[in-house]
């Protein structure tokens, strides 16, 4: 069996969103098929400037096959189109136009879909919203599968996707909240799927006091890992923070660890440690007392299923139905929608380290009868197989 995935962008560097969730998936993938994966040559997701090398290559056992974008984006002048088209009363060719401003305009990479589908016996495309996902599933939909990672925000309701919905012969959910928002805008029942998500890399053993030592905070903090994005809710957990430490007068100290594309508060409390590699990371995670999840909008949260791996309670945006889902589900932390819930809930689980350890014990529990790999991966074999039949 050959199968493609098609993302937007597709690296090492990439750390994050549905990119890295597509290259865990895939390389797990390859103990089961021959897995290749489709995407352009665009590293930076704002303007989708070409950066890697057009053509093939190998990468932990996948080969991956990237094409040009032809334009790139305008930020300013998308900006405005989204901006008319979710305000004022619009057509259809409006939203197509907005499609190809979204990009990434590859036309290329379409071509190669259409002209070598024979090869294989599945195309898995990776977020709805974009070119890649818009055009490859109309050009082969009775092969495609599709992982939405969608968010409810204005986007998801275009006209444009509500067809879409209905092409592909199967999907791949990341939660129950997002089946039921896909559902319910496109009534697209008839199309089978699961909840799926996506495991992680969970060390085996972890070093809270390497970490420590290694960036010296021997203070007690609270850890966001991430991009740091007002898309994100990083601006309103500045806030948030900043006040609850105000008022608490602690020496609690917020860790942010990912790339801003932000201004970032000037004080001592708040301390950014930029990109980490994976052992730091989790050390990290290791060494917190919670992770704070602040984005209203999430498909799932990888990072949140993380930590739960690592046995860490969250703390997450109750105004984001997948995180607060995902919590009361897990019964592995606590969730807010506003500043005096996230400070009562902030002061329970910091008082309370009974409480931070049955977080985490359900936590590790929710994550090991979930988002195992071998879960997984028979969740995606057992899909293809039924779209097959």
């Amino acid at each position: 069996m050959k199968i493609a995935f098609v993302v937007q962008r597709y690296g090492m560097e990439i750390n994050g969103g549905a990119e890295l969730h597509c290259r865990y998936v895939a390389e797990h993938l390859t103990r089961h098929a021959e897995v290749e994966v489709i995407t352009t040559c665009a590293k930076d997701y704002i303007t989708w400037k070409n950066s890697y090398r057009e053509g093939s290559e190998s990468m932990n056992g996948v080969t991956v096959r990237r094409f040009r974008v032809d334009k790139e984006r305008n930020p300013i002048a998308y900006g405005r189109l989204q901006e008319h088209i979710i305000r004022s009363a619009h057509s259809e060719e409006d939203e197509l136009r907005w499609m190809d401003e979204q990009g990434p305009y590859s036309s290329e990479l379409i071509r190669f879909i259409k002209k070598n589908q024979n090869q294989y016996q599945h195309f898995i495309f990776f977020s709805y919203r974009y070119y890649h996902s818009f055009h490859g599933i109309r050009a082969v939909p009775h092969k495609s599968i599709l992982v939405p990672t969608a968010e409810p925000d204005a986007v998801i309701h275009f006209g444009i996707f509500r067809g879409l919905f209905h092409l592909p012969q199967a999907f791949v959910y990341n939660s129950v909240e997002e089946r039921r928002l896909i559902q319910n805008i496109s009534s697209n029942y008839q199309v089978p799927g699961d909840v799926v998500g996506v495991g992680s890399r969970i060390p085996e053993r972890s070093d809270p006091a390497a970490f420590r030592k290694k960036f010296g905070i021997y203070s007690p903090f609270l850890i966001y890992v991430g991009r740091i994005d007002q898309n994100k809710g990083c601006g309103e957990l500045f806030d948030f923070f900043l006040k609850y430490q105000g008022e608490s007068k602690s020496d609690l100290k917020l860790v942010l660890i990912g790339s801003p594309v932000m201004k970032l508060p000037n004080n001592p409390a708040i301390l950014h440690l930029g990109f980490l590699e994976d052992e730091d990371k989790f050390n990290a995670l290791s060494a917190s007392e919670m992770l704070i999840m602040p984005s209203q909008y999430e498909s799932l949260s990888m990072v949140l299923l993380e930590a739960w791996g690592m046995g860490k309670p969250t703390l997450a945006n109750g105004n984001c139905r997948v995180l607060m889902g995902q919590s009361i589900r897990s019964n592995a932390g606590l969730f807010y929608t506003d500043y005096q819930e996230f400070k009562r809930s902030l002061d329970l689980l910091l008082r309370r380290s009974d409480i931070r350890s049955a977080f985490g014990r359900n936590g590790r529990r929710f994550y090991d009868e979930n988002y195992r790999w071998d879960i997984i991966e028979q969740k995606y074999l057992r899909i293809m197989e039924a779209v097959k039949n």
